[in-house]
């Protein structure tokens, strides 16, 4: 419970704790920052780390001259693309064989939803993933476990991750020092969060009530 306290009081104060790991360790906030979003995306057990929120309170950091944008934007790239392929590879080579021996792994109703993604959208949820918390850990190890080819995989890893870091930094560059964003920062993560699970809870609520259509 108290990992869970520390890891709230994290994210919803990461401007804050962004600002204060750069004037303590200067350039090992770009070793930080990046393995946390490899972290995220690489590790199949680690859905509960901030990415969204993460990536807009490290632009906000930036705007304030903490961080070299495009620095940190091509670093925040390579560790999504990179944790992308980790996670890809471990669900091609190991994924079967870690369900069975630890079912509790992933929980099968998010790695169905995931499969549901793949079948409507196909090599396009690797984008679509990338936008969605939780789901976007999950897809990689999908995608590997269902074999997908990984030169479409890598192509389509490379686009998502570029849309998604080039679309929450310079949100965060642009708006997380405006005096109303910053007093209210954490308003703003939970806004983030909020957003960005949105389509997932959509989701989830068309396929039960098309489930509880069908059982009628």
């Amino acid at each position: 419970m108290e990992f869970l306290a520390l890891l709230l009081d994290f994210i919803l104060n990461l401007n804050d704790h962004l600002t204060e790991l750069v004037a303590n360790y200067g350039l090992w906030v770009y070793a930080i920052v990046f393995l946390i979003v490899f972290a995220e995306t690489g590790l199949v057990v680690m859905p509960f780390l901030p990415g969204d929120s993460l990536l807009f309170a490290a632009g906000a950091v930036a705007a304030g001259g903490g961080l070299d944008m495009p620095s940190l934007c091509a670093l925040l790239m390579a560790a999504a693309i990179l944790g992308n392929m980790v996670n890809y590879v471990i669900g091609k080579t190991s994924g079967e064989m870690l369900l069975r021996r630890y079912p509790g792994i992933v929980r099968r109703d998010h790695l169905d939803r995931t499969y549901e993604y793949f079948q409507r959208w196909g090599g396009k949820t690797v984008v679509i993933a990338r936008f969605l918390p939780i789901v976007r850990t999950i897809a990689p190890f999908a995608a590997g476990v269902g074999q997908m080819d990984w030169r479409r995989y890598l192509a389509f890893s490379v686009v998502g991750s570029a849309l998604w870091v080039l679309t929450l930094v310079p949100a965060g560059y642009y708006f997380g020092n405006v005096p109303i964003v910053r007093e209210n920062f954490y308003i703003v993560v939970i806004g983030v969060i909020v957003i960005s699970l949105l389509p997932a809870v959509i989701g989830v609520l068309r396929l039960r009530f098309a489930a509880g259509e069908g059982s009628k």
